[in-house]
């Protein structure tokens, strides 16, 4: 019999196919032919979601709950294939404090293979404490966790292969956190919010390129990064940076213009990123505003003296309300940047017209710019 045009596929092409399959749709094909009995055990990418135990109305969820940990267990004990990603994302229905014990055995089962991606996104009635077995695991190249703590043994120093690190709602020392980033000298792109259990954030990582901090710090220090491109802040930014950051090309942060100190902060960052190309600004107001800053003041006061021209290209502006600060802060930037190519401006709902009219007002030092004002949908 003439096979059919998919099994006759090379088998990474195959193993793509599969991979945007439900786990439970992928042990399935086994019982198309032969060639496809066991496709799944091979399969490289593991994602275990609620798509592997669809909702059913009159099934009771602790029927779910055990199908769910049942299909993990499963899939994890047959699996004869390479195994470069692992994801186990789940809520409540899925996956509870009963199942730590679970957890912790598929982990450890992982770690005596070699695999290199793991993102834990469950929310337990605690943060999930991270076996240590996960920090002997060096073949890790990207790892993402939600809502746990960390705690190395002391023999930790990092993971030698780790590209990527995700860290969300998760509690761990400071020291812990400056041993596993100077610890994993490969580390390109990092990613934390909400951090618990220490204020200074210290990165010695020598090939970081992007950087996203989101949580409220008492400070933010770099050393040893010559390779970061890319540095997204929010909430509150540092006050001063210890050294230009060249390579610094696309900056996002949120800013309360009616805080001084953030004002500041901003201008430092503009003051030392000399090739900064994009830039995002998203306005936070906030009720009881710490160094408020005065009624009126001069952005060209609080820069460098002389202001140098900016190389930024394209701006956006969001979630403004027309303050004299933020309409001040937008002057400045039209004012100093003479390669501006577009500014996009997104104010909050109910902003009068009045916005628009000065914004024309504003004299433009570059004769490209498009400045694009962009009214929300209040629907």
């Amino acid at each position: 019999m003439e096979s059919d045009r998919i099994s006759c596929l090379p088998d990474h092409i195959i193993d793509q196919i599969l991979s945007h399959l439900p786990i439970k749709e992928v042990g399935r094909t086994s019982v198309l032919s032969h060639i496809w009995r066991n496709k799944w055990s091979t399969l490289p990418d593991l994602m275990f979601d609620r798509q592997c135990v669809p909702a059913a109305t009159s099934e009771d969820p602790s029927v779910s709950k055990i199908k769910f940990l049942r299909i993990i267990d499963d899939v994890l004990l047959l699996h004869s294939g390479p195994i470069n990603k692992v994801q186990i994302s789940a809520g409540y229905d899925l996956i509870d404090m009963n199942s730590v014990a679970d957890i912790n055995r598929w982990i450890l089962h992982l770690t005596k293979r070699s695999f290199k991606k793991l993102v834990l996104d469950f929310w337990l009635d605690e943060p999930y404490k991270i076996p240590c077995c996960l920090f002997s695991c060096q073949s890790l190249h990207r790892l993402e966790l939600y809502w746990c703590s960390l705690k190395p043994p002391t023999t930790f120093e990092g993971f030698r292969n780790l590209k990527s690190l995700h860290l969300e709602q998760v509690t761990m020392t400071q020291d812990a956190f400056e041993k596993l980033i100077s610890g994993s000298p490969l580390l390109e792109k990092l990613k934390v919010a909400y951090l618990d259990g220490f204020t200074q954030i210290n990165i010695h990582a020598p090939n970081i390129k992007c950087v996203q901090i989101i949580g409220k710090f008492e400070g933010i220090s770099f050393d040893n990064t010559p390779q970061l491109a890319k540095y997204l802040f929010a909430d509150v930014v540092p006050v001063k940076l210890p050294t230009p950051c060249i390579n610094l090309t696309t900056l996002q942060i949120s800013i309360n213009f009616n805080n001084l100190k953030e004002i500041s902060a901003v201008l430092c960052l503009l003051n030392s990123s000399p090739n900064l190309q994009r830039f995002g600004i998203y306005a936070r107001l906030e009720e009881h505003a710490d160094h408020l800053s005065p009624v009126s003041y001069c952005w060209e006061d609080i820069f460098s003296e002389p202001v140098m021209p900016l190389k930024l290209q394209r701006v956006k502006i969001e979630d403004i309300s027309g303050t004299k600060c933020e309409l001040d802060f937008i002057r400045f930037i039209l004012l100093y940047s003479p390669v501006l190519e577009k500014m996009t401006v997104k104010p909050v709902l109910n902003v009068t017209s009045k916005l628009m009219t000065e914004l024309i007002r504003f004299r433009r030092v570059s004769g490209q710019v498009e400045v694009i004002y962009h009214v929300k949908d209040s629907s």
